[in-house]
């Protein structure tokens, strides 16, 4: 067994960059069971359907989101950043 990795099989993209430059992969994004949405994992959530590495359809079954409530996350990281994310940004948006 040689240390031969091998990688399962994954329909898709195992990796896209970002307009940063940086490399966004399957590994990057948070865990299934995720209860916990701070900013910067929406934003990777976010980032994996905009760029190519999921499409929509498996990030909302994944992760048992809404289309409205990605559609919250996306406008705000199109209009803010990754800081339109934060909780208190999003009601302070919501509110202007």
């Amino acid at each position: 067994m040689g240390g031969v990795m091998y990688l399962k099989k994954v329909d898709g993209r195992r990796a896209v960059t970002l307009p940063d430059g940086s490399i966004l992969t399957r590994a990057d994004l948070p865990p299934k069971d995720t209860q916990r949405w701070v900013a910067s994992r929406k934003a990777v959530v976010v980032h994996a359907v905009t760029y190519g590495l999921l499409p929509l359809t498996e990030v909302l079954e994944r992760y048992s989101l809404s289309e409205e409530e990605f559609d919250l996350w996306s406008d705000a990281v199109s209009r803010h950043g990754v800081a339109g994310l934060k909780v208190t940004s999003i009601q302070k948006n919501k509110q202007s």
